[in-house]
Order: structure tokens, then sequence, then C-alpha cells
């Protein structure tokens, strides 16, 4: 029976020479994770078992990252049982304040996750990892709870849909305009509960941080997971994230008589950056139209699991040298990790964003769930490059949510509207994503 990547990695991981979607079956996990909104319950229930440790202490990761450094007393309560869990369980992996970040790019970049794993996050946008070749995703706080007491995960073999994407990208277009352009495709339940597959010429040549934002944003469309086929990207990312792993990798590729529930082919030579409008990932419209629409935004946030990584610093630094802000809008920039901002700051990045005007801070996702640190008020836009979008999503319901990738960000964080950086006076010639890759 010819299978897909995912249905490899499942049945691998579930004691069977083939599985086929729809599937009930449980897994074995080689890596799960919580958050401080999701480990606090996990940790409850994990407790109602009446177990006295975890599977495996070396396999469980625990990150705050929404609402880090706490930004209230219950905040910090929430930090306080996981920190308190961690000591007890003599968990390995505890990524404190200061020396993390936000978990969907971190623990990639520790070197964790790898090619063939099965990995569970207690996160929605726990898909992230899928780009390295991996089963990666999302599940609630009590599946945690019973992937900390027995390494396993309950569920239901996906079906597949595989996404070909051919062309050359235009300059400022990046990953995250594919993504759009494939929600804007099929909507955001067009890929309900499937593993979305990502092949084709281009991504072929696109670098792994852009593969991570493909992979970020398959929850958008409502697919259970997300996966890039393993190649030399992947061997390249890996061997500077986890040099010497090579033995626990586990390459699998679709074979090519697998079945698919859909296969979906994108044209990338004719793509332009694209802007989802509120209130939705799929309400997706090229930029010359936002031009049109002379959007002016209150606040423009370059950060997220989306498109924070050093590579989108790069591109946005880049882009603003040398520039201000708009003085009417307020510009939030927040690294991914702490890391990052290191590194950020040694190539002078972080000065740059700090000469235009803007508010750094660094590791937490503050701005994209309305938690802190940038939160929309009644009738307030923000051109953000997170993944989200829905009304309330970044602050009161009232307020709207525009989502585009870093270039399209800092070019309306100069003018003051939804803007191409071709409006700006002396624009550099672009920086591609492969130019910039780490």
């Amino acid at each position: 029976m010819a299978m897909t990547i995912t249905e490899k990695i499942l049945a691998a991981h579930c004691g069977k020479d083939k599985v086929a979607p729809g599937e009930l079956i449980t897994a074995k996990t080689d890596l799960c994770m919580g958050n401080d909104i999701t480990a606090a319950i996990a940790i409850k229930e994990f407790e109602k078992l009446g177990i006295d440790h975890v599977w495996d202490a070396d396999r469980v990761c625990m990150v705050p990252s929404h609402y880090a450094p706490a930004k209230d007393i219950q905040a910090a309560e929430q930090v306080k049982i996981m920190r308190d869990f961690v000591r007890k369980a003599g968990i390995k992996h505890f990524f404190e304040v200061g020396r993390g970040g936000i978990e969907h790019i971190l623990l990639p970049e520790s070197g964790l996750i790898r090619p063939g794993m099965v990995y569970a996050g207690a996160d929605s946008h726990s898909t992230t990892p899928g780009a390295l070749a991996c089963f990666a995703t999302g599940v609630g706080s009590t599946d945690m709870a019973a992937v900390m007491a027995l390494g396993e995960v309950w569920l239901k073999v996906p079906e597949s849909m595989k996404f070909i994407y051919s062309g050359t990208m235009n300059d400022w277009v990046m990953g995250k305009d594919l993504i759009l352009a494939t929600i804007g495709r099929i909507s955001v339940s067009g890929a309900l509960y499937c593993a979305m597959e990502f092949t084709g010429s281009t991504i072929a040549e696109l670098p792994m941080s852009e593969r991570f934002t493909l992979t970020n944003m398959v929850i958008e469309a409502g697919g259970k997971n997300g996966i890039v086929p393993f190649d030399a990207v992947t061997e390249r990312y890996l061997n500077r994230v986890a040099p010497g792993t090579e033995e626990s990798w586990r390459v699998f590729h679709s074979d090519n008589e697998a079945t698919y529930a859909d296969v979906v082919e994108i044209n990338c030579d004719e793509l332009e950056p694209l802007v989802a409008y509120p209130f939705s990932p799929d309400n997706v419209h090229p930029i010359s139209e936002a031009i049109n629409d002379n959007i002016e935004v209150d606040q423009v946030f370059i950060g997220s699991c989306t498109n924070a990584k050093l590579e989108d610093l790069r591109i946005a630094a880049n882009l603003m040298k040398g520039r201000q802000a708009h003085p009417r809008l307020r510009l939030i920039v927040i690294p991914a990790t702490n890391e990052i901002y290191r590194q950020a700051l040694k190539e002078g990045l972080i000065e740059i964003f700090a000469d235009a005007g803007a508010d750094i801070a660094a590791g937490t996702c503050g701005p994209c769930l309305g938690g802190f640190f940038g939160v929309l008020g009644a009738g307030e836009r923000c051109l953000s490059t997170s993944n989200r979008n829905f009304r309330g999503r970044m602050g009161d319901p009232k307020g709207e949510a525009y989502l585009a990738n870093p270039a399209i960000a800092v070019a309306t964080a100069v003018i003051g509207r939804i803007a191409h950086p071709e409006e700006l006076d002396g624009v550099p010639e672009p920086l591609s994503p492969q130019a910039v890759a780490v």
C-alpha cells in the first residue's frame, strides 16, 4: 500500500506496517511541549492520574512564552505551576524567561526536533516544526497530560493534501505570501484535519526560515499538520542546529502512488505580496489593492512565531535602515527568541529598529494573541506579521488586524498606511529569503 510522508511516520510510531486516513491510532511521541497558558491545565490533569513521574523527563519541554515575562499576578501563578512541576519532575528542557522565547521557533533552533519524529505541542501553532519533515501537531492540555504520563498520543490519521508551488518568487514576496495565497485559495477550513504537504520547485529553493512560515500557518487553513519533504536544505539546517545527530533522523518520502484528498497547484511567477484583511486569514488581497484602499494604521507589529526569525529581521532592518517610523503610529519589534535577539543585536539590527523609533522586546508572543505589549484598543488598526486576525485576536473586538510579510510591515510603518516597499524613497535592492538564510 502506497503512503504519504505523514502516513509513514505515523505507521512507524504505532507499530504498524501501514495506516490509512481515518484510522484511529495511538502513536508513540518523541517530544511534547506545554507553554504558560496550556501547561498549568495539563499539569493539574496529570496530577489527577496519581502518577509521580513523567514518561521521560528529557522529552518534555516547558516554555513560558505568551505572557512572559509575567504581565500580572495570574500570569505569574501560571508560570509558577510550571516551575514547581519542572523541578519536581526533573524536566530538563525548561526555557526560563531570558533564556527562551517563542516555542515554535525556539525548539527547532535548539536542535530538539528532527526528521521522522512525532511532536505534540499544547498550542495550535505546534505544526511549525513540520518543516523539518516530521509529524508536528497541536494538542489540548488534557492530551498533553496523557502524553506526559504515557509518551503516547491518540489521534486519527489525517487525509493528506499536496500543495505544489512552481515558478520564481518576485521581489518582496516571501513564504508568508505563499501561505496567504494558499489559505486565500482554499479558505480557513479548506484543509480541515488534513496533512498539508508542501512540494514543488519553488519549495525546493525555499530556505528553512520560509518553510517554517508555511507550516506555522497550516492551522489557519484547518490543517492537522504541515510537512515539507526532507532535502539538502533540511540537512544543512540540521547540521547547524543539531550537529552529529544524523543517526536519530528517520527520513520518509511519499510514494509516487500515494493517495491525496486533493492536489493544489500554485504558480508563483505572478504572485505579489499579499495582505489578509480583517477578520480572517483567508480574506486575502494583493498589496496593489491595499495601496488603492489607502488603509492607515495605528500600529505595526513585526514579531510572532510566524515572522520573527533572524532572517525576517534581516530583511526588515535592511529596508528600515536610515528611516523613521511614521510619527502617527507605534512600531513594535519582538524577535522570536532571546538568542535571535542577541544575534540581531550583534548584527546591528536592533539599533536600526531603535533608531527608527521602535519599541523592542524579546522572546514573547505578546501582541499576537492580544496578551500584552501591544494590545489594540477599539477602532485601532494594526499591520501585523503574525498569523491570525480574527475579531478580537489582538485586543478589542472593534480593533482590526491586517496580516502581511515583514517587508510590507516596514513600508507600512514608514508611510503610515499599508504600503509596498517600492513606494519608499531610495529603496535598497531587496534581500531575498535565500540571501539572508542562516
